[in-house]
């Protein structure tokens, strides 16, 4: 009798050792995924080439209903069919505070190089199209253009950047 005491006693022990271990394990990676994106800077400082106009918004919509929407929300809150598979969660971009302090060269770095869970679209989609979209985002949040020039400088030599992948 006191054997089987002693098996159910390490039993639960060895049970409690696993679950803590668990919740510890999910704590941590938790912390890992609510890291901010490290965008380099010269993709920061990428000016849209695009103009605002019912063209581009057509097209953003078209390309943002097709592949962002499932994720993001119809209307960029976050909210699509499929945000609730994700951990992190993909962004609110209605959030005018938030959205405020990004450039549009950090949205078109996002876009391009995506995150986990999020796919990179570098490939996927051309330069214009991506552009499109940041212009779309910007208008989810009510800021149809950029933040003002001090947040975002002028690139030297006129011709954008492509970003060049993962910072380093």
């Amino acid at each position: 009798m006191a054997e089987t005491k002693s098996k159910k006693h390490m039993l639960r022990l060895g049970v409690s050792v696993v679950l803590i271990g668990m919740i510890l394990l999910a704590i941590a990676l938790a912390a890992f995924h609510k890291q901010p994106w490290a965008v380099p800077p010269e993709a920061k400082a990428m000016r849209n080439p695009l103009t605002l106009s019912d063209a581009n918004i057509t097209e953003a919509k078209r390309v943002y209903s097709d592949r962002c929407a499932n994720c993001h929300g119809d209307s960029g809150k976050g909210d699509g069919s499929d945000a609730m598979m994700y951990d992190p969660a993909p962004s609110d971009l209605t959030d005018a505070a938030k959205m405020s302090k990004v450039t549009d060269g950090e949205i078109y770095y996002q876009i391009s190089e995506g995150r986990k869970p999020m796919p990179s679209f570098k490939k996927r989609l051309s330069e214009e199209q991506r552009w499109q979209l940041v212009l779309l985002v910007r208008s989810f949040a009510g800021q149809p253009s950029a933040p003002p020039a001090a947040k975002q400088p002028a690139v030297p030599g006129g011709k954008q950047p492509e970003p060049s992948g993962k910072p380093k």
